[in-house]
């Protein structure tokens, strides 16, 4: 067998198991001596090229390989380029209302400018209703006042606040020995010295007052007790020096210790649609005794003028108490028209 046909058994080789060939240095050293015999070495573009030249290494990349790496980069910078035209055909308007958006929000601090806009129309609103409230509960409920006078100590004392019920008279019925709030029949007492307060100081109290958010110091009001209700007989005073209703004497727990009963006598029926008022300091007190003609007409207080029944007192902490009724000083006081009158003396000689 001849050399050259070696030569081909081992290109055959090359084809058949690369491997072996790969690690066949003799075959290499062959391959140098047929050079140097002068025979054309193995072109650079024949089928052993990639062996020949990367015995030790991992053959490059086929051309057709690396192009379709080309293709999928150029993809890829195609997508990318689509995306930027697909992002230049956006509405100029609409990156426009962007924009204006951002701008806003900068200005108003990141939305704060909204926020202090909603809490404001919250806390109007909240006032608002507040205000719509306390007026209704002053209206028709509940109401404050302040005690100006000490013509009702100890049970009440100057500056002193009360809560009204305007629920009495109406819905409940006076009592005798309730403590009742009354518009003044007619200069029952003379004006108190008012504080300068201002113009706007006293606008805004007068507004608050009305609304019920403050105790009404009006002067027009007065605070007593009921002693006599429509049609009682009410006198000053019997034997023990006493006050009777209806005949029965009146154990009076609540007067100002120290005082009498009244100062003054007075025999009176109470009119139709009227009440009898006496304060608990009756020695301090310009009440119906003072006003009244010895029928009982003048000095009685029309149940129109009432507001109401007092029945708390809520300023100042210390003094916070019910004013609850006396009921056990009234308890045995028969109703108006039953009560038993002594005869009146014989006028009429004897004999």
């Amino acid at each position: 067998m001849s050399e050259d046909q070696g030569r081909g058994r081992a290109g055959a080789g090359h084809e058949a198991d690369p491997a072996w060939l790969r690690h066949d240095f003799g075959d290499q050293a062959r391959a140098g001596d047929a050079s140097a015999d002068g025979e054309s070495p193995r072109s650079d573009t024949g089928p052993d090229d990639g062996w020949l030249r990367h015995d030790s290494a991992f053959p490059a990349a086929p051309a057709e390989h690396q192009h379709g790496r080309g293709d999928l980069d150029g993809g890829r910078v195609a997508d990318r380029d689509g995306d930027r035209n697909r992002d230049g055909d956006r509405d100029p308007a609409d990156d426009g209302d962007r924009v204006a958006s951002r701008s806003a929000q900068r200005r108003d601090g990141g939305g704060v400018g909204t926020m202090v806009k909603a809490a404001t129309k919250e806390f109007v609103i909240v006032i608002g209703m507040a205000l719509v409230l306390s007026f209704v509960v002053k209206t028709w409920l509940l109401q404050a006042f302040y005690i100006p006078s000490g013509s009702m100590e100890d049970t009440l004392v100057l500056n002193d606040r009360v809560i009204v019920s305007k629920l009495t008279p109406g819905a409940f019925e006076l009592k005798r020995g309730d403590i009742v709030v009354f518009s003044d029949p007619g200069n029952w007492v003379d004006p108190l010295p008012q504080a300068p307060h201002g113009q706007v100081v006293t606008t805004i109290r007068k507004g608050l007052m009305f609304v019920g958010l403050l105790p009404n110091d009006s002067e027009d009001h007065l605070i007593k007790r009921v002693i006599g209700l429509p049609g009682d007989h009410v006198v000053c005073c019997d034997e023990g020096e006493r006050l009777t209703v209806n005949g029965v004497p009146l154990v009076e727990p609540y007067l100002k210790p120290g005082d009498a009963p009244s100062s003054m006598d007075f025999d009176i029926t109470v009119p139709k649609g009227s009440v009898w008022v006496m304060g608990d300091h009756r020695s301090d007190s310009s009440d119906s005794r003072y006003h009244d003609n010895g029928s009982g007409k003048t000095g009685s207080v029309a149940e129109s003028l009432i507001v109401g029944r007092a029945v708390a007192l809520v300023w100042p902490l210390d003094h916070l108490t019910w004013l609850s009724n006396p009921k056990a000083t009234f308890a045995t006081v028969p109703p108006p028209g039953s009560e038993t009158r002594k005869p009146a003396p014989s006028t009429t000689g004897g004999g």
